[in-house]
């Protein structure tokens, strides 16, 4: 039976794309087109003006392939104190601009990492007890702006080689900021990334995961990553993340935990793909979308706004 409150979508990474501008990847239009001719229905922007941001030119674009947004991601660093909470409140702004008049509801936060394209490490690893209060401080303060000037809901996404990465730190992350104001994008291959199992994620925190993003780990590229202390963007570039069922986790357990949860769920597939050849991500993407339409996940459905 078709899971009845999962919808499956797709997002820009799942094509190799990091930046808003890079000769390594694809046109944001050819995207566009791959996206529907793989059997998706709904996406992700990707980098800001990696896609039009122009409400009007991206719902012209949108509608012609009869494609559907979910959603925007920012960078920022909270953590930083009063600064990063004042950048990360702009940048949210800006991406509301596109996403609230295309229907679009949930703005994906992602922390700063402490690498960089070539793994090394330009910052410290871990946080400080003030840093995890402004973290953890700004995250409340800056969900319940996003709520209430763009009523959209900000969910967090733990990312690889960030200060929020391990199941301790998620736990203590989700403890320590207000459900009211922002809760959890699962991001289930930078979980697997660093072996922690989605499910307990669900089952610890159920009200908390209101968002998802759909990958697998290469096992044996993960173990070299690690012992060869390589950084994310190398293993990436490696092929860490794989499409499914070739890696970790097992999807179905965790479809069918998610879809326990009764709630309207975009289960978006984002296998992290920088840099790969422009022909390399339309086959994943068909393969991937037709995995999951046997697991009963679909990419079409009403959606609740």
């Amino acid at each position: 039976m078709p899971y009845q409150h999962l919808r499956l979508g797709t997002a820009p990474d799942s094509w190799g794309v990091w930046f808003a501008d890079d000769p390594h990847q694809i046109p944001g239009s050819t995207y566009l087109d791959e996206v529907r001719s793989a059997g998706y229905t709904y996406t992700e922007l990707g980098p800001y003006s990696y896609l039009p941001t122009d409400p009007d030119v991206l719902g012209e674009e949108l509608a012609r392939r009869d494609l559907v947004l979910t959603g925007g991601a920012v960078f920022a660093g909270l953590h930083r104190g009063v600064a990063g909470l004042e950048q990360a409140k702009r940048d949210c702004d800006v991406e509301a601009a596109t996403l609230k008049p295309l229907g679009a509801k949930y703005l994906v936060l992602l922390p700063e990492g402490y690498t960089d394209l070539e793994g090394k490490v330009v910052a410290p690893d871990t946080l400080g007890d003030q840093e995890w209060t402004s973290l953890t401080d700004g995250l409340t303060e800056l969900g319940a702006h996003v709520k209430a000037e763009h009523d959209l809901e900000l969910v967090f996404h733990s990312h690889a080689d960030s200060h929020v990465r391990t199941y301790t730190e998620v736990a203590r992350l989700l403890d320590r900021t207000d459900p009211a104001s922002v809760n959890l994008c699962l991001d289930t291959g930078h979980l697997a990334y660093y072996e922690v199992d989605s499910l307990q994620i669900v089952d610890q925190f159920p009200e908390r995961v209101r968002y998802v993003h759909l990958k697998q780990v290469d096992t044996v590229i993960r173990a070299r990553a690690h012992l060869e202390h390589l950084g994310f963007a190398p293993a990436v570039a490696l092929g860490v993340m794989i499409e499914p069922p070739l890696g970790e986790p097992e999807m179905p357990p965790l479809l069918d935990a998610l879809e326990r949860l009764g709630r309207e769920i975009f289960c978006i597939v984002e296998q992290d793909l920088y840099p790969c050849e422009p022909t390399k991500p339309l086959p994943i993407a068909q393969r991937t979308r037709e995995y999951f339409a046997g697991c009963g996940l679909q990419s079409a459905g009403p959606i609740k706004r």
